[in-house]
């Protein structure tokens, strides 16, 4: 039985470079870096009474880890936007739903959609507008937003794609 459904040929894995971040129904422009989607849960360790030469361990709570977005600087303000919603809310104790549903999509070499999570009720917990500046350097200036998360779910209504 082959690997992959639709494109029996391929074997090899997706790349990491070709991706897209979406908010509000709309391409979030020039990102160019993610940290991964990832979650932990917790271990609890116990003992029962009757068998105290053995360990026992179960899961515990899961926590999904904050995700990092990457961006060249440039006039687009959408990161500074959203990030400027939780400082109205933190200082006047209301503002906008400064939460939103973002969609991660991962593409192939031909630009086609292989995988997509909806990663759910996410909010800017950190904000970086403008980077460590060198006038020595040649750098490209970077700014991030690290979004807290309430959980992930890949969007099973992406298939695999069928070679071109």
């Amino acid at each position: 039985m082959p690997e992959f459904a639709a494109d029996t040929p391929r074997f090899d894995p997706y790349k990491s470079y070709k991706f897209r971040v979406k908010w509000e129904g709309r391409y979030v422009a020039g990102v160019s870096k993610m940290s991964g989607l990832t979650y932990a849960t917790r271990t609890v360790t116990l003992r029962e009474g009757g068998d105290a030469s053995a360990v026992r361990r179960m899961p515990g709570q899961s926590a999904y880890e904050a995700i990092t977005l990457e961006q060249g600087v440039t006039h687009d303000a959408d990161f500074e936007a959203w990030a400027n919603k939780i400082w109205e809310y933190s200082n006047t104790g209301h503002a906008d739903d400064f939460r939103k549903d973002i969609v991660i999509e991962l593409c192939n070499e031909a630009g086609q959609i292989v995988l997509a999570y909806i990663v759910h009720r996410c909010w800017p917990s950190e904000f970086t507008a403008v980077p460590e500046l060198d006038g020595m350097g040649n750098a490209v200036a970077i700014q991030s937003l690290v979004l807290q998360n309430e959980g992930w779910e890949r969007d099973e209504s992406v298939p695999e794609p069928k070679t071109l």
